[in-house]
């Protein structure tokens, strides 16, 4: 017997994404908390953020409505003209359920020497081509692999030349089991990729516009890019954070010549609104930058972050496809953070990891000595750059005391 498909009404969606928004719990405690699938809640997000300017513009509302109207009238004749295609696809899927005994799958309906084709019985009968020549695969699943995530997260925090089948290996090695393709698929959800050059093997998305990698104007005899002034190149990057309870994103901008980060969010949701918000506010604080590097990420290549960009006429620089060792600075910045404060801290929760990690990136920017900047702070080389203040010794030791 088939289980009824549960409704939510337009006021629960709208309660439990205000929650989201807030930020305060991972997506997984959320949606434990209300019976819902966390894909569910990521879905009304979405559709939450994309529709919310219609409640102070009813007018598009209507605009939208009449235009769909025509729309359906210029789509009556259409369809009417197909209607004998659709009885004769009708009275075959009709048929087909009515004489199949309930234990057999779709696919066992399909049959040759029709005139219809195999490809439109797949469609009719709402199967997919390649579940019906293979078996089909388990989907990762981020409840039930929490700590498969967070040991991925730490190999490749150690190892970030590994990629999906030397972490594969490894954990088999570390006695779990665990297919190669579940771990290709945990590490895209968690927005990793090996450090180290490969071909470029995929075909970009045609929706998205991509964009060429800028920085290798800047490199020097060593293959090395080297920026030399502020303001010149920033660089973005999303990363995991693991928690007790689940798990969070962090969004952060970095300058790529001093190493300060001008600005980090958390978030329990990866979309282009976490991307957005984190670009605004490191624009708002220290003006705007040359070059804007990010990966190809579809939080990066949508409308929304671009338009952000090219309305601040900034210069957009793309890693190359597969090369995430083109955005090595906010790479390292990772690691740093990882190795420094994540993993001893191990925070239990969004509120206090948001307040742990602010600490961190403080003392990171104005305290922390860096090796690549002859021993001085990220503060200390970015504002003597931007207007020539002189930082005091003296100031952190204080700091320090």
């Amino acid at each position: 017997m088939s289980k009824t498909r549960k409704k939510y009404t337009a006021e629960f969606k709208s309660k439990v994404v205000l929650e989201v928004l807030e930020g305060e719990k991972t997506l997984n405690e959320i949606a434990s908390k209300y019976e819902v699938l966390p894909v569910s809640l990521k879905s009304w997000k979405k559709q939450f953020l994309a529709n919310m300017s219609l409640a102070f513009d009813k007018s598009a509302v209507v605009k939208e409505y009449k235009d769909q109207i025509e729309i359906l009238t210029k789509e009556k004749d259409a369809t009417s003209k197909k209607l004998g295609e659709v009885i004769v696809e009708r009275d075959f899927v009709v048929g087909k359920l009515k004489s199949s005994v309930s234990s057999k799958s779709r696919k066992e309906l399909l049959e040759t020497g029709l005139e219809l084709s195999r490809n439109k019985q797949l469609k009719l009968l709402s199967v997919s081509k390649s579940s019906s020549y293979y078996k089909a695969v388990i989907p990762f699943s981020s409840d039930g692999d929490q700590e498969i995530l967070n040991l991925i997260d730490k190999i490749y925090t150690k190892y970030p030349y590994y990629g999906h089948r030397r972490v594969h290996k490894l954990l088999g090695r570390l006695g779990f089991v665990i297919g190669r393709k579940r771990v290709r698929s945990a590490m895209k959800k968690m927005a990793i990729v090996a450090l180290y050059p490969k071909p470029k093997t995929t075909i970009a998305n045609r929706e998205h516009q991509k964009y060429t990698y800028l920085l290798k104007q800047f490199k020097n005899d060593k293959n090395q890019v080297v920026i030399e002034k502020p303001n010149q190149v920033w660089s973005t990057d999303i990363t995991y954070i693991k928690l007790d309870k689940g798990f969070v994103y962090l969004a952060a901008v970095i300058d790529w010549n001093t190493k300060k980060i001008l600005s980090w969010k958390l978030s329990n949701t990866m979309d282009v609104s976490l991307t957005t918000s984190v670009l605004k506010e490191a624009l708002e604080q220290y003006g705007k930058p040359e070059i804007f590097n990010t990966d190809q990420g579809s939080q990066y290549t949508a409308h929304e972050h671009i338009q952000l960009l090219v309305e601040n006429n900034i210069s957009i620089s793309m890693d190359g496809k597969g090369r995430a060792i083109d955005n090595i600075v906010i790479e390292r910045f990772w690691r740093s953070l990882k190795y420094e404060d994540v993993y001893p801290q191990s925070y239990s929760s969004i509120k206090e990891a948001r307040t742990g990690i602010g600490k961190y990136i403080h003392i990171y920017n104005t305290e922390r000595l860096h090796q690549s900047l002859n021993y001085a702070t990220p503060d200390e080389i970015y504002f003597k750059g931007v207007n020539n203040q002189v930082f005091n010794d003296s100031d952190l030791l204080l700091s320090v005391s």
